[in-house]
């Protein structure tokens, strides 16, 4: 089934010999708690599982190289229907079926062509979960992901060159039209994606529902040695932008967090010396309608103008089903500020259709896979979409990664990175690695030094 679902593509003239084989790809988890729980979507998040993938390709001529890459299992984000245990289980299971189909794909391709082929196989495995309900799209991207992301690190690892440089014309047979739509005809990847990243990054920090703000409320203190409230957090990592998690359900609450936060930074940056700071909203998908978001738009106006006018962009204000209810558009609130898309994008037909539905931008998710990021970063790009890169608390090279997502698509505006304040342990080591991307003074990430073979990663 594998091999004809490869071989049903348009034929190439001449495979490229580039082209590279799946040798081996070897799984394993780790488990982390967090320092501090994360708030977002109503839930609270305390612990996180690491799916790690380690993979070997081959080239025809018998050249092999190794590929590594890591993702959270964030089955809170990706499956929130059901109760944690259930659906990190049903994601584990999922998981050792993705490796198992991965490891019987044969053919010689480009990690694309891998990607294209098998994630049919990787959403029929899904269904065959027996779970009260189907396994979401959003949550077989996310467990498929780092498997993904192994094989472009190992494809770029093979040819001595960046992942993002092997993505081009000179290594993919087919244009974009053949994975996107026929507005990319004679399209490649490198029309859309840096060859050598941008030196320098903002990072988002993250501001859960519940976090504390100053030591006033500071209920659960970890005791660590690091920053516990976000007054704390700005002078350490000389934060420039603050992403805030709002409720959707209380549109008091939400307008006062914001308010009480923009009062906090105010203070903090005051004593730095800075004046440049930015948010952004993150509703999780808790408004209940279009109108929910206008009203708070409306009312923070009156209530904190200068914290609305610090809103660089608000993110999946309602529900990720946007057929469901098509009258949720955003139009009017995208006059506004840009109002982008996460959850619901999960491939170029949600793309369209939340343009359609007036959202004006999206989020690109290294836990959606490489493959999939860079395609919607080119989307994002031909139909002029403000841009960003959002985090699933990304630590060690899920980091990496989003950062040379971040760095390799123009026009990125930020990229969030939490990590850092919810579950440093699983940082240990990478620090030493890349201290422009995890020791971070100045709210920028360095990104210059994402110029090694492969996705920068080393395990």
């Amino acid at each position: 089934m594998k091999r004809r679902t490869f071989l049903a593509m348009p034929a190439l003239l001449a495979s490229p010999p580039t082209d590279a084989r799946v040798d081996e790809i070897v799984p394993g988890f780790k488990d982390y708690l967090y320092r501090a729980p994360y708030k977002f979507g109503g839930k609270e998040v305390d612990r996180v599982t690491l799916f790690e993938v380690r993979c070997r390709l081959s080239l025809r001529n018998g050249k092999s190289a190794e590929g590594g890459a890591a993702m959270p299992l964030g089955n809170v984000w990706s499956f929130p229907e059901l109760t944690y245990d259930v659906t990190l289980g049903a994601m584990k299971q999922l998981a050792a079926k993705i490796v198992s189909l991965t490891r019987g794909f044969s053919e010689y391709a480009h990690p694309l062509d891998i990607h294209r082929a098998l994630e049919p196989e990787y959403l029929n495995a899904a269904r065959e979960i027996q779970l009260p309900m189907p396994i979401p799209k959003l949550c077989t991207q996310v467990t498929a992901s780092p498997v993904d992301a192994a094989i472009h690190d190992a494809f770029g690892k093979l040819h001595g060159r960046s992942s993002y440089v092997v993505c081009g014309k000179e290594f993919v047979g087919y244009d974009l039209a053949h994975y996107l739509n026929e507005e990319f005809r004679g399209e490649y990847l490198d029309q859309y994606i840096a060859p050598r990243p941008a030196p320098r990054i903002r990072m988002y920090h993250s501001v859960g529902a519940s976090d504390p703000l100053t030591r006033a409320n500071l209920k659960r203190p970890a005791g660590d040695g690091l920053p516990e409230t976000l007054e704390e957090w700005i002078p350490y990592n000389g934060v420039t932008a603050i992403k805030i998690k709002l409720n959707g359900s209380d549109l008091e609450w939400d307008v006062d967090r914001v308010a009480t936060i923009d009062r906090v930074a105010a203070s903090a940056q005051a004593k730095r010396g800075f004046t440049g700071w930015v948010y952004s909203l993150d509703f999780n998908e808790r408004c209940p309608n279009v109108e929910y978001l206008l009203d708070f738009e409306r009312r923070l106006k009156l209530k904190a103008p200068t914290a609305f006018e610090l809103v660089q962009y608000i993110e999946q204000p309602t529900a990720r089903d946007l057929a469901a209810n098509r009258r949720n558009t955003m139009f009017e609130a995208a006059k506004l500020r840009p109002v982008v898309i996460d959850e619901s994008l999960t491939g170029l037909d949600t793309l369209l259709l939340a343009r359609e539905m007036g959202y004006t931008g999206v989020a690109l998710k290294a836990c959606k896979g490489q493959s999939a990021s860079l395609l919607m970063a080119a989307a994002a790009q031909k139909y002029k979409m403000f841009r960003c890169v959002q985090d699933l608390t990304c630590p060690g090279a899920a980091l990496v990664q989003s950062a040379g997502i971040a760095a390799h698509v123009p026009g990125t505006s930020a990229l969030e990175s939490n990590a850092r304040e919810y579950v440093p342990a699983a940082n240990a080591g990478w620090e030493k690695k890349f201290p422009g991307i995890f020791i971070v003074k100045d709210g920028w990430m360095r990104t210059d030094g994402l110029t090694g073979p492969g996705l920068g990663t080393t395990f």
